[in-house]
């Protein structure tokens, strides 16, 4: 159940590939953050993308199975998108991606997004709202996540880590792009290891 789920995992510097992540391998065992209502919930808590209060109400207003239901679409988003990202990771989008975006902008165009003036940064500014009529709303932020990643991101730097059982992807902003694994707690820790662990080996078969 989702309520056993360890904390999902941001570690993509890109939410819409965060959001990708919400299903990995990131130890042994396939680990699905989106499994049903309350899962969806909760990541969608844990990456700040709707207010707590909003996901408070939705939970509350949902008729049976409708969370559920908007998890599914979240899902089959998710599978969606990640085979557009696959498909493209480690060489410039042009335009002839846009026929195969569509399915994105037809949930963007759902979007019911407004501006407010508001107090910010010591005076007046104008800050993004959204009305949350009904639970479908709540993959309007995914959307927006994964429309910036291929927007504002260069997607020769988007990157499968290099753990051979990790399915994690990133955007890779360090200096000299040359990073290669999702986190070096994870991935580079194992890989360092396995290294040694093979360093220790061949100078045993040497002796």
């Amino acid at each position: 159940m989702s309520h056993q789920l360890p904390p999902a995992m941001f570690l993509a510097d890109a939410l819409g590939l965060d959001f990708l992540n919400s299903i990995a391998t990131p130890v042994d065992t396939p680990v699905d953050w989106l499994p049903d209502g309350d899962g969806l919930l909760s990541w969608l808590a844990q990456a700040g993308m709707v207010p707590e209060t909003v996901l408070a109400e939705m939970r509350e207003r949902a008729m049976p199975g409708e969370l559920d239901s908007v998890a599914a679409q979240a899902r089959g988003l998710r599978d969606w998108f990640r085979g557009f990202v696959q498909s493209r990771k480690g060489r410039p989008l042009t335009a002839d991606a846009l026929q195969d975006l569509q399915p994105l902008n037809r949930l963007l165009e759902r979007d019911e997004g407004y501006s407010q003036i508001v107090v910010g940064g010591g005076g007046l500014a104008l800050g993004p709202f959204r009305r949350w009529r009904s639970p479908d709303s709540l993959l309007l932020p995914i959307a927006e996540a994964m429309a910036r990643l291929v927007c504002e991101e260069d997607f020769t730097h988007v990157k499968a880590c290099e753990g051979p059982v990790c399915t994690l992807m990133f955007v890779d902003h360090t200096r000299g792009h040359a990073r290669r694994w999702c986190s070096m707690a994870l991935c580079g820790n194992r890989a360092k290891q396995a290294a040694h662990r093979h360093r220790l080996k061949e100078k045993r078969g040497e002796g």
